[in-house]
């Protein structure tokens, strides 16, 4: 124990790194999230080879095509989740849903698999990029039909849903095979400056050359065997899984009772890797277990160091506990690109350095931030009261480039992205306005027009804070506009109903009104508010026109409208307005529907 302690008062010292040895209990399969993508209906299956449940991901994806392998490529794995795919043969992005049990805030490892195994015999592999939540996760990049990919990420959301994505690049379908989640310990794995992706896991001199996983793993980590001439392989005829006492990290027995150690013939023990990224960022967990019984005039006893650098040591695996190694912040390469790590024995330790596992990570600095929760929630109940169609899927509003269509939202480097637009013109909805709308607090146009919308119009859509513009019309709605919506639109509320809503404060439209449609006009004391009459003109900073001098003279320049034409109104011709306040919409200016005769009753 004092040993231990020392070793951490060390760690804290030099900032780089800690030392534990901790036992973990065992774990099932609780908070399991297991996909087999692209399996037909909503069947499941036992995998006799883990004892996983695997889940068909038509509850997780809305969008796709389930697609068989061809029947070669089945020939060459064992792994039933690889016999098909899902494609995704529309639309830019694609999303799966998840929503682990443990909710937010917990450290999860999600993994997706690959193998393109021919399924559209075009013989030609695709590549996509892989996104978690709102940021880029990956590159998928295929280099033959029968090849699986492996992508891994320890991530720890701000939510309750996790979306897993594929985006079209233009380089062919996007597709996936495997999806799955597995709740981690949340003292393990800790990184304050983002997720971490898997770049290497290895299990060193291993005795049975296959990959090892669950049963043997309870996270499920995908083990891969390293094997060289150039190490001395150790191991111990130990067959009790709890001969060798675990830590937090939980190294499986079938890993950890195998390690390297130096041949003879060499003086060093070294690894290094090339193809490294010299852009990012590396993080190290080095797991250890003297798996020897020493004797007392023998000891073993090795210093760590990465590029040149001493990372770690001295330090002296304890026999038969798992002891791990990592890195409280990241490593990056050396000015060659490369990682070279070397275990060098101290002058007096009369054996060579060992190493039983590693794992290496890829520290990813996501920047975009995912909707605000709220928000999230409310267009999701929105789009589910109303069975919406439209390609909804993963973050609301982020990444940009991928926002819902007709959704506007506010990004700055301080909040959470807000949803402040929502326009569901001519989208068939039925039944009453949404209450979830009011959830929407930061929004300031709401386009509800053209739909067959019944009930009254809700009080609530005059408690909305920031909303300025408001269009009910062509709707099957009863009743009269509340007296405080009524209010607001005399205070800046753009809003456009049908004149039967207005009650007492309607008034017959102008008699120049040509459409058969009715334009529903609302009068006010000294202001009047013209219909909209159209809804896709929300991105404006201002969008109401305020003038109160008796003489005035202004044109507007607006921005292209749709075809690529720049709009004007003139407004040259509006004199002697007395001390009436006219309150004008840029959206009819932009129209040019504004006229003479429109305001003769002034």
């Amino acid at each position: 124990m004092v040993l231990m302690s020392k070793y951490i008062l060390f760690a804290i010292l030099q900032g780089a790194f800690i030392l534990l040895s901790v036992l973990v209990q065992a774990q099932d399969q609780a908070g399991f999230i297991s996909i087999d993508c692209g399996t037909s209906g909503d069947s499941s299956y036992t995998d006799e080879e883990t004892g996983f449940t695997y889940l068909s991901d038509s509850n997780f994806a809305e969008t796709g095509e389930n697609r068989d392998v061809s029947a070669a490529y089945k020939l060459l794995t064992d792994e039933k989740q690889l016999w098909n795919v899902r494609s995704f043969p529309e639309g830019t992005r694609n999303c799966y849903t998840l929503k682990p049990s443990q909710g937010k805030d917990t450290r999860y490892l999600i993994r997706a698999r690959f193998m393109y195994g021919n399924y559209n015999n075009e013989s030609t592999v695709p590549e996509f990029d892989l996104y978690v939540g709102a940021n880029l996760w990956d590159r998928v990049v295929i280099k033959y039909s029968w090849t699986i990919i492996n992508k891994e990420i320890i991530y720890v959301p701000s939510s309750d849903y996790i979306h897993v994505c594929l985006v079209n690049t233009g380089l062919g379908v996007p597709f996936i095979s495997v999806l799955e989640l597995r709740p981690l310990n949340n003292e393990t794995y800790v990184s304050t400056e983002g997720p971490l992706q898997l770049y290497k896991r290895y299990d060193f001199a291993s005795s049975t050359d296959r990959v090892v996983r669950y049963k043997d793993d309870v996270y499920d980590r995908l083990w891969s065997p390293f094997q060289t001439d150039i190490w001395k392989p150790l191991n111990t005829s130990l067959k009790n899984d709890t001969s060798i006492s675990k830590n937090s990290y939980g190294v499986p027995f079938a890993v950890i009772n195998t390690a390297y150690t130096r041949n003879r013939s060499t003086s060093y023990m070294g690894i290094y890797w090339s193809s490294t990224n010299r852009n990012s960022k590396y993080f190290f967990y080095m797991h250890f277990a003297e798996l020897a019984k020493l004797k007392k005039n023998q000891s073993r006893v090795f210093n760590i160091y990465i590029n040149g650098e001493l990372w770690y040591g001295p330090f002296s695996p304890p026999y038969l506990r798992e002891s791990t190694i990592y890195s409280f912040s990241a490593i990056e390469t050396d000015s060659e690109g490369m990682i070279k790590i070397w275990f060098n024995k101290t002058r007096n330790s009369t054996l060579p350095p060992l190493v039983n596992a590693m794992e290496i990570y890829i520290l990813k600095e996501f920047l975009d931030q995912e909707t605000n929760q709220t928000d999230v929630q409310a267009i999701l109940n929105i789009k589910l009261e109303y069975e919406l169609k439209r390609n909804w899927q993963g973050d609301p509003c982020a990444p940009k480039a991928y926002s819902w269509d007709g959704l506007i939202c506010s990004f700055d480097t301080t909040n959470l992205p807000r949803i402040i637009s929502l326009n569901l013109s001519s989208s068939g909805l039925q039944g009453k306005i949404s209450p979830y709308i009011a959830d929407l607090t930061m929004l300031q146009y709401l386009d509800l027009s053209n739909n067959s919308l019944s009930g009254r119009v809700p009080e609530f859509l005059a408690e909305l804070p920031s909303l300025t513009i408001l269009n009910l019309k062509g709707n099957n709605l009863t009743g009269s506009v509340p007296p405080a919506l009524l209010e607001r639109s005399k205070n800046g509320l753009s809003l456009s109903v049908d004149s039967y809503l207005l009650g007492n404060e309607t008034s017959s439209p102008p008699s120049n009104n040509t459409s058969s449609a009715d334009p529903g006009y609302s009068f006010g004391k000294n202001k009047f508010v013209l219909p909209l009459l159209a809804s896709g003109f929300y991105n404006l900073k201002e969008n109401l026109y305020k003038k109160k001098n008796e003489n005035f003279r202004t044109t507007y320049n607006l921005r292209e409208d749709d075809s690529g034409k720049l709009c004007r109104a003139n407004l040259s011709w509006f004199n002697k307005l007395n001390n009436n306040e006219a309150v004008f919409s840029k959206q009819q200016l932009h129209h040019n529907r504004i006229t003479k005769s429109n305001i003769s009753h002034l």
